[in-house]
């Protein structure tokens, strides 16, 4: 499980290494992304909060990344935030993103990437639900939800 100190801690000196890594020339995202997704993942936008495909919804499965199909999120994990996005209390795997330090508009955050194609996919915050007490804010437009058949 992880917490706000190891977060801190791939954020400042070293994440994870990805089991694999995905590179592509920004023609070649641009080709593969909608226009939304594109400017999420690849140029670090935002979507609107409440008007997204996963804020409110609960279903069972996994959630991947837009980009590059990796495994990010357990729907498991997923917990309603009142955040307007997606909210998640661990990613599926120590090594699933990635962490840096964002201070633009003017906020302390940390942003979450995918750890294989390094696409955008929103940012972590240290006010989560117990035990991790960590809430991971994820556009929808960055994942892909996937059902899991029984």
């Amino acid at each position: 499980m992880l917490r706000w100190k190891d977060i801190i801690y791939y954020a400042k000196y070293s994440n994870p290494e990805p089991a694999r890594r995905v590179e592509k020339t920004e023609e070649e995202w641009r080709q593969l992304l909608k226009p939304l997704q594109y400017l999420i993942l690849r140029k670090k936008e935002t979507e609107p909060p409440y008007r997204n495909a996963y804020c409110r919804s609960y279903e069972p499965g996994q959630y991947t990344c837009a980009g590059c199909g990796s495994l990010l999120f357990h729907a498991s994990e997923k917990y309603h935030a009142i955040s307007g996005w997606p909210s998640f209390t661990q990613p599926a795997t120590k090594g699933a993103v990635k962490y840096a330090f964002d201070n633009s508009h003017h906020m302390e955050r940390i942003e979450v990437r995918c750890n294989v194609c390094d696409g955008h996919l929103g940012h972590v915050f240290p006010d989560g639900p117990e035990p991790a007490g960590v809430r991971y804010c994820i556009n929808s437009e960055s994942l892909i939800h996937k059902s899991i058949k029984s």
